[in-house]
């Protein structure tokens, strides 16, 4: 049954629009109440708003960094005041010390902390004062169940929830090592993941409004570089419990890091790659001038040191089948990571003859990866607008051809490639040609010798919000060249793993499905995350499903159950609210500029795969962690009684 909306004051300190009721309802029905950064929610009365601020104040003042003096005490007399008012064992005075100590955190604090853990409370002691004047003549208020959650918008947007502002600050004290420990704890990969992200984390910094947003990747990637130079990689000590066995299925980003998290947990995973080595599309994907590959590598050797056992040139539904991992093998639960193999179709003329010179990007890469040339010529046509294609068209450059042309059916506005991929290819000589769809492959003798394609224009936005490409009748026109590569997206078709008796339920794009946050697919021994359930997307959050289908796994192992905790729920709940308000005005005077890592001679770096983007110096980095807000939000939830 649907909880009503009893009152609100959300959105009262940010001047945003209080959400409505039958917008907030569907979450918060989880919950009997919710208190955090931008006010309070309550749904059930039997919810004892003056042991909410009690509860949420203990938060708080664990939470303080200590390094502002009025967030530091003050947070703490505050909880103190208010246990001793839930004790029934304070006087009026003390409630007026509350409202003072509450104004004077928040105007006087630096973090986000201190400038927003006092409002929901000062919201409570506006609206209702009488409730803690009940509280004193009632002798105390009865204690309520709640979960707690910490976060930040970076933090928020990032698909694996890193604690971002935690490793940033420790990097800005010069603590290194425990800077990569905070790291660890929700990412495995923080090389690979250092060099290749998207930066979701960087798009939702409030550092963003007043000038730039921190440069929270390259700071990963500085850490983990740094910590290499001077200490070898450790594995952590795993716990030892009843050493259940898993089967992996793939070797990148997804099951490595649910192979990592399972054997911290104790239990015992062997992965199964078809390839010869790992990382999957993280290593013949992506070149090494984006991610070395002796950097998956080591990042790999960690997994392998904490006692993973990985099988290679295995492919499961041909090799060895799903029932036989249960059956003759032994495991006890099986995850399944298998990447977006399956190129899409141009549906262009000629596509489907085997010409020669005529390649996916997918293989092309994957050629190039393993040591190969697999395209000779002199101009090179990519066809698509992602980075599966930039990667396409800079590797062509590396090979030697003398041209690399991209040809992409909308303009630049709506290409989905990484800003800083275009920039890079800008710079290296890539040209590129806008609003062009092909139409027909031409070839000689079995040859590529060109490319007929037609003008495009935009008309409505489509499903996806860019605006739908159109062709411009009579004006075809041909591009003479040596090769063709197209690349315009993945698909993932899983089919050919399970059995075809319908026990496993896929969906009518042949891709797994699972529950969204367990994981678990309607086989309950069977698991799955990464490309296989989304479809191409970007490494983080394959690592973040691997690690949060680990925790579900040893939940269904070890108990036999699966399903999301109090702080999962929470967590999904302070995501719908949103944490990152790009209209606020944030209590900040003054920029300064981003520090930027150095990049490679765009002359010297075609001529190879060396790495183009270096690492910040130790002055950068340290100056560059000092811009961090440290923008921390605390959430509070009240349970029913367990």
């Amino acid at each position: 049954m649907t909880k009503e909306l009893l009152f609100s004051t959300w959105g009262s300190w940010s001047g945003a629009r209080q959400k409505d009721t039958e917008d907030l309802n569907p979450a918060l029905n989880a919950f009997k109440a919710f208190m955090g950064w931008d006010g309070v929610m309550v749904s059930d009365p039997s919810v004892s708003l003056v042991d909410m601020c009690r509860a949420y104040m203990e938060k708080a003042s664990q939470e303080s960094c200590g390094q502002c003096y009025p967030c530091r005490l003050g947070t703490k007399e505050m909880w103190r005041i208010l246990e001793n008012v839930c004790a029934g064992e304070a006087d009026l005075r003390a409630i007026e010390r509350l409202r003072s100590l509450a104004a004077l955190i928040k105007d006087g604090s630096k973090c986000g902390i201190g400038l927003t853990s006092t409002r929901p409370v000062l919201d409570v002691l506006d609206q209702y004062p009488q409730l803690f004047e009940q509280a004193l003549d009632q002798g105390g208020v009865p204690r309520g169940v709640y979960v707690t959650s910490v976060s930040a918008p970076c933090s928020q947007a990032c698909p694996s929830h890193l604690d971002i502002p935690g490793y940033v600050d420790m990097i800005r004290m010069g603590r290194f090592e425990e800077a990569l420990g905070i790291i660890r704890r929700d990412c495995p990969m923080p090389g690979s993941i250092g060099r290749t992200c998207l930066r979701p984390c960087e798009h939702q910094c409030r550092r963003s409004i007043v000038d730039e947003p921190i440069a929270i990747n390259a700071l990963k990637r500085f850490v983990d570089d740094r910590m290499q130079s001077f200490v070898q990689a450790e594995a952590p000590v795993p716990e030892e419990t009843g050493q259940h066995r898993v089967a992996v299925i793939g070797a990148g980003p997804a099951g490595l890091s649910c192979a990592y998290y399972l054997q911290l947990r104790g239990h015992r995973t062997t992965i199964f790659e078809t390839l010869p080595e790992p990382g999957g599309r993280a290593a013949v994907g992506i070149p090494d001038y984006r991610l070395p590959r002796h950097i998956i590598r080591r990042e790999v050797d960690i997994v392998e040191q904490l006692g993973a056992e990985i099988r290679y040139n295995l492919t499961i539904g041909r090799d060895i089948t799903i029932d036989d991992l249960f059956e003759k093998h032994g495991f006890e639960a099986v995850f399944v990571s298998v990447g977006a193999q399956e190129p899409a179709r141009m549906r262009c003329e000629g596509e489907e003859a085997g010409y020669q010179c005529f390649m996916t990007g997918l293989e092309f890469l994957k050629r190039v990866a393993f040591g190969e040339n697999p395209l000779p010529g002199n101009k090179l046509l990519v066809v698509g607008g992602g980075n599966v294609a930039m990667d396409c068209v800079r590797t062509g450059l590396r090979l030697g051809f003398s041209e690399a042309h991209l040809l992409y059916r909308r303009t630049r506005q709506e290409m989905p490639a990484d800003s800083k991929e275009f920039k890079e290819a800008e710079e290296e000589g890539v040209r590129f040609h806008y609003l062009v769809q092909p139409m027909r492959i031409l070839a000689e003798e079995g040859r590529v010798t060109g490319l007929e394609c037609i003008r495009m224009e935009l008309g409505e936005p489509d499903s996806s919000g860019r605006r739908k490409p159109r062709p411009v009748q009579g004006s075809e026109f041909t591009i003479e060249c040596d090769a063709i590569v197209p690349a315009i997206g993945q698909t993932c078709v899983v089919d050919c793993i399970f059995p075809d008796d319908g026990s496993v339920e896929l969906s009518p794009w042949k891709s797994l499905v699972v529950d969204e946050i367990t994981f678990q697919s309607s086989r309950e021994q069977i698991f799955g995350g990464g490309d296989c359930i989304t479809g191409p997307d970007i490494l983080i959050r394959a690592l973040a499903q691997g690690k949060q289908a680990a925790r579900h796994i040893t939940q269904y192992l070890e108990d036999k159950t699966c399903r999301a905790d109090p702080d999962e729920r929470l967590g999904r709940y302070m995501a719908r609210l949103g944490i990152f308000d790009p209209e606020e005005n944030p209590p900040y005077a003054g920029s300064s500029p981003r520090a930027e890592p150095p990049i490679l001679d765009p002359k010297k770096r075609v001529k190879g795969f060396a790495e183009v983007e270096g690492c910040l110096s130790l002055p950068q980095a340290l100056y560059e962690a000092s811009r961090c807000l440290r923008c921390y939000r605390i959430g509070l939830a009240a349970l029913d009684e367990p």
